[in-house]
Formats: C-alpha cells, sequence, structure tokens
C-alpha cells in the first residue's frame, strides 16, 4: 500500500473523527427530527383551537410531503456524510476540540456570534440560489415544490443546497475553534431554526423568541407563499437593509401586531 494512503487512511483513528464530523451529523439530525416530528403531527392534527396561529389558511400538506421529506433527508444525511469523511483530513487541522465548556458568556457570545455570521451567509447564497437561473431550477426549485409547509419539509431539499446549508453553519464554529458541546449546541439551535421556520405556526409562547429579532414561521413561510424574498433564516435585518421583504409580509406582521 502506498505511504501517502496508509497516512490517508490513519487520520481517520482519530477518535476525533467520531466526535466532531459524525457525532455533529447525528446530533444536527436527531435535534431536527425531535423538533420536526411533533410539529408535524400538530400540523397533520391541525387542531381548530390553533387556527388563530396559523400563518397561511390553506391545509397543510402533510400526507403529501411527509414521506418524501424523510427519504430526502435520508439521502441528505448520507451524501453529507459520505462528505465529512472524505473532507475529514482537512477537517481534522482544524481547532474544533474536546475540550470543556467555556465560560457561559462565552457560550451566549459563540452562538450569538454564529447566528449572525450564519445568517448573513445563508442570506447571500440563498438570494443566489434565487437570482441564478441554473441553481433555482435544477437545486433550489426542489426546496420550492412544497408552499404549505410543516416542519419536516424543513430538510427537503436537493443534496447539494443541504450540504451548502450545513458547510455554511460550520464557517463559525471553524473560525472559532469551538468546543465539541458549545458546536452541538450550536447544531441544535440552527435545526430548531430549520423546523420552526418551517412550522407554519406562530406561537407567541416559541422560546425562539428569546433570540432578539426571531420572527419565526411567518417570516420563511412568506418566502414559500411568494416565492420571492425574506432570504435570511433567523433575522430579517438583511432583507430590510437590501429591500427584499417578501411582498405582503410587512402588511401582515403589522396585522398581526395590532392589538385585540
Amino acid at each position: 500500500m502506498p505511504h501517502w494512503l496508509q497516512a490517508w487512511l490513519a487520520t481517520y483513528q482519530d477518535p476525533m473523527f467520531w466526535r466532531f464530523p459524525m457525532t455533529g451529523l447525528a446530533v444536527s439530525t436527531g435535534a431536527f427530527l425531535a423538533f420536526a416530528l411533533p410539529l408535524t403531527a400538530l400540523a397533520a392534527w391541525d387542531p381548530v383551537v390553533l387556527r388563530r396561529y396559523k400563518v397561511q389558511t390553506a391545509p397543510f400538506e402533510v400526507r403529501t410531503w411527509l414521506w418524501p421529506s424523510l427519504r430526502q433527508l435520508g439521502l441528505n444525511v448520507v451524501t453529507v456524510a459520505l462528505l465529512l469523511t472524505l473532507s475529514w483530513p482537512v477537517l481534522r487541522l482544524s481547532g474544533i476540540h474536546d475540550g470543556p465548556w467555556p465560560a457561559w458568556w462565552m457560550v451566549l457570545a459563540q452562538l450569538a456570534f454564529c447566528v449572525l455570521l450564519d445568517d448573513f451567509l445563508y442570506y447571500w447564497m440563498h438570494r443566489g440560489l434565487h437570482r441564478q437561473r441554473w441553481l433555482l431550477k435544477h437545486v433550489h426549485s426542489q426546496h420550492h415544490r412544497i408552499r404549505q409547509c410543516c416542519a419536516i419539509n424543513g430538510n427537503y431539499m436537493h443534496p447539494l443546497e443541504y450540504a451548502a446549508t450545513g458547510a455554511l453553519a460550520l464557517v463559525g464554529p471553524l473560525l472559532l475553534g469551538m468546543s465539541l458541546p458549545v458546536l452541538w449546541v450550536w447544531l441544535v439551535l440552527r435545526q430548531f431554526e430549520a423546523a420552526d421556520g418551517h412550522s407554519g405556526y406562530v406561537f407567541p409562547w416559541n422560546p425562539g423568541h428569546l433570540i432578539p429579532l426571531y420572527e419565526g414561521a411567518g417570516y420563511h413561510d412568506f418566502h414559500h407563499a411568494k416565492y420571492q424574498g425574506n432570504y435570511a433564516g433567523f433575522l430579517p435585518y438583511l432583507d430590510r437593509f437590501f429591500g427584499s421583504y417578501a411582498k405582503g409580509y410587512l402588511q401582515w406582521r403589522a396585522e398581526r401586531h395590532k392589538p385585540a
């Protein structure tokens, strides 16, 4: 066996291969399902008492898109697992480490940095997916087959888009040289946004509102309904700066916040 091949294979004997990319992928996938499946069950039930919290009045398309979404998620996870495996010889050189938790204020600062950076990067990638015709037709249009979203649809997307979204989510942790526990918290938070942003419900008791400026499912639901605008993930400030709100979103938000 060539020496270079032996050296390459030896990198996979590092315990961090399983603790960093593989466990991170498992945490990310498990978190998404933990958030998405109860919200999807709620959408399938669609209780009358909660309909005033729905973004759209049309029925959810749970029966149509549940199994396609689960199958696509499985394909996407396998694709990313292969990409992480191939990129491990480079990833292992990063500053991600298996050290202890930093101070609580450092955890909050690192998570805030990741939210802001990921949102900035995702805004431009997402906007680019809509502006570049080939990518829109052959990649991003798959996610837009669904107009009346429920939470399980959050990761129904082309494997290329899924991999790119995951890569953007890793940029912040790689720059910071995060410890693994904080990385896992960040991945859980990111998948909460993916599920909640597609849930179709805007609940006033949603814990996501603890994040300043977070607007929940209404913000992203308008993106699916109108096909253009509202390109960010967590926070809508970039759409304000660049004039890219979805048509009708600001009026809907203003009406929703009127006193009863």
